[in-house]
């Protein structure tokens, strides 16, 4: 009897943590908006317009109709790549040459501090300067504790890359 109280107990005590832990993985899951806009201007701060060309790309525009770069979105493809929280949508920013400028996340519901480490330690950047036909999984650093966050953005990010890399626009 008293071992099965034990057992019981220790049930208890482990569905309380699992409830507490799930409870508390939502509870401040608030919606962090970012703008694609910002996102494209912080690349090439002349851009006007963002042009869809095909289903996975879009060139980017300024106020005399030239071409600046291009874009790459993972929406609405990615809905079932989630973070910690939820959705992790990613925008590819790349030169005329398809270099990547910048990845970043789109609107979301991560933590800002952990999407910060992750800035903070270069994670975002580590795709800046390859081709979108020959960029490679970053190394994630476990330690900033957004590895959840981390793989999903990369998962995101290779899916767009093995998609416009097989879809570049003419």
């Amino acid at each position: 009897m008293r071992n099965l109280s034990k057992k019981l107990l220790f049930i208890a005590l482990l569905l309380s943590l699992t409830m507490f832990g799930q409870g508390r993985r939502h509870e401040r899951s608030v919606l962090h908006e970012v703008s694609n806009k910002d996102i494209v201007t912080a690349v090439y701060p002349n851009a006007v317009k963002v042009e869809k060309l095909n289903d996975f790309w879009y060139k980017i525009i300024d106020d005399k109709a030239r071409i600046l770069g291009f874009a790459l979105s993972s929406m609405p493809y990615c809905k079932e790549v989630k973070g910690y929280n939820d959705v992790t949508p990613v925008m590819v920013i790349t030169d005329k040459k398809w270099k990547i400028q910048k990845v970043s996340l789109m609107s979301n519901r991560e933590s800002p501090d952990w999407v910060r480490k992750l800035e903070n330690c270069g994670f975002f950047n580590s795709w800046n300067g390859k081709t979108v036909m020959s960029a490679k999984n970053p190394n994630i650093d476990a330690r900033t504790g957004a590895t959840c966050t981390a793989l999903a953005v990369i998962r995101n990010v290779n899916f767009l890359l093995e998609n416009g890399s097989k879809n570049l626009p003419q």
